[in-house]
């Protein structure tokens, strides 16, 4: 439970940097507010046409009672549409650190000059920067799917997918999305997704008191528009002991 309030700590204090640096989140907001109006637009799409999708999926139910033809139907574009909600919440990170990689790059290195002391990070281009994060996010993307895709199965459970399925998917989500934020800081310093990823195993709480708050805020409307640019500045400050107090990576 330490490590889990230490990981709300370090949301709390990205938030206060950047509203206390507010051209800082005036920076970060626009690539979260374009990859916000593509998700909305996407959601939309899906939300209109889950039900088409669940009578196509599920044509074995044609010949059934048309009370229980319904409520199968509407349960399965319930979750079709939940799980579109949290691969949105998922990937929202990934994508909106790709569109907006020189904006919050620039505002990741500010909260390490203020912390005092900016790693030199390697010197790569551009175009070699932005494929690194968009090949790691792909990366990522598979070992999500490798665990909501039984999460979404195991939802048609009864009482099993509205209890326990919800919270071990918040779990999931909050702890890749903690994964994508970080990486900013972790690049600067050399350390590749492996790594990465088993420093957040071995602290797993700090990983879940990190995300899966942002992962809850984000469901709300608009609200991962305003906290994009706090979320990596409290990254980078998670980033920063997180890799002072990890041993030395193995080559």
């Amino acid at each position: 439970m330490r490590d889990f309030a230490a990981g709300i700590r370090y949301v709390v204090r990205g938030q206060a940097w950047v509203f206390t640096h507010r051209r800082w989140l005036a920076w970060g907001l626009l690539p979260a507010l374009i990859t916000l109006v593509l998700y909305a637009a996407a959601l939309v799409v899906l939300a209109l046409y889950a039900g088409d999708a669940a009578a196509w999926a599920t044509p074995f139910a044609d010949d059934w009672d048309d009370t229980w033809q319904a409520v199968l139907r509407t349960t399965f574009a319930f979750l079709m549409f939940a799980f579109g909600l949290l691969l949105a919440v998922i990937t929202f990170t990934a994508v909106t650190l790709l569109i907006g990689d020189p904006f919050y790059e620039s505002l990741s290195e500010q909260v390490e000059r203020d912390e005092g002391h900016l790693p030199a990070g390697p010197d790569r281009p551009l175009v070699v920067e932005l494929w690194i994060s968009l090949r790691d996010s792909v990366r990522v993307l598979l070992r999500v799917l490798m665990f909501t895709l039984p999460l979404f199965v195991l939802g048609f459970v009864p009482v099993l997918g509205q209890t326990v399925v919800p919270a071990l998917g918040f779990s999931v989500s909050g702890f890749f999305l903690t994964v994508e934020l970080v990486s900013l800081g972790m690049e600067r310093r050399g350390i590749p997704l492996e790594h990465r990823l088993r420093l957040l195993r071995a602290r797993l709480g700090l990983a879940l008191g990190f995300g899966v708050p942002l992962v809850l805020a984000f469901l709300v409307p608009l609200a991962a528009v305003v906290l994009m640019p706090g979320a990596v500045a409290g990254a980078t400050l998670l980033t920063r002991d997180l890799a002072a107090a990890a041993p030395p990576r193995p080559e």
